[in-house]
């Protein structure tokens, strides 16, 4: 049996599992039914690439969840963009404005995962390549997210100043 055939014929028997998993990661109902919809044409896209002898239901999965993360990353850019037309171009780490009165409450501002890559690498001291291992994204990756995590607290404390 091919990958196209193996993801076919397992399609329709995962429809509630994968309706049950976009529930849970959207708790809307028709987001998630837009979800398992996306799901489901990226996989007949992709069916060729599957293994036949490996779960179809992990490989589903891994499309759905992979589909949600894109979504939802391009809706946080685009609600950052819409914020910054608003907003006169703020920028995103003023999210409490003159509040933010030391490093602490600013570290709080920054994405989950540039204040992780500041915390790993400036306060605990950790090299790029250990923060990088952590995390498991390559080094450059980390770097970047230091160095953005950096410019988004000097501007923070810029702001604050002014």
């Amino acid at each position: 049996m091919t990958g196209t055939e193996a993801i076919r014929a397992s399609l329709v028997n995962l429809l509630p599992d994968l309706r049950a998993y976009a529930r849970f990661l959207h708790r809307d109902a028709s987001r998630a039914d837009d979800l398992v919809q996306e799901t489901v044409l990226r996989a007949l896209a992709a069916s060729a690439q599957f293994q036949p002898g490996t779960s179809p239901k992990a490989w589903l999965f891994t499309i759905q969840r992979n589909t949600f993360l894109q979504r939802t990353r391009a809706a946080r850019r685009e609600d950052l963009a819409m914020r910054r037309h608003a907003d006169g171009a703020a920028p995103p780490v003023q999210a409490h404005g003159a509040e933010i009165s030391d490093l602490a409450a600013m570290l709080w501002t920054l994405p989950p995962s540039l204040r992780e890559a500041l915390l790993l690498v400036g306060a605990q001291e950790l090299s790029h390549e250990e923060a990088a291992a952590i995390c498991g994204v390559p080094a450059g990756t980390m770097r970047a997210r230091v160095s953005r995590a950096r410019a988004q607290l000097a501007r923070a404390y810029v702001a604050e100043d002014t």
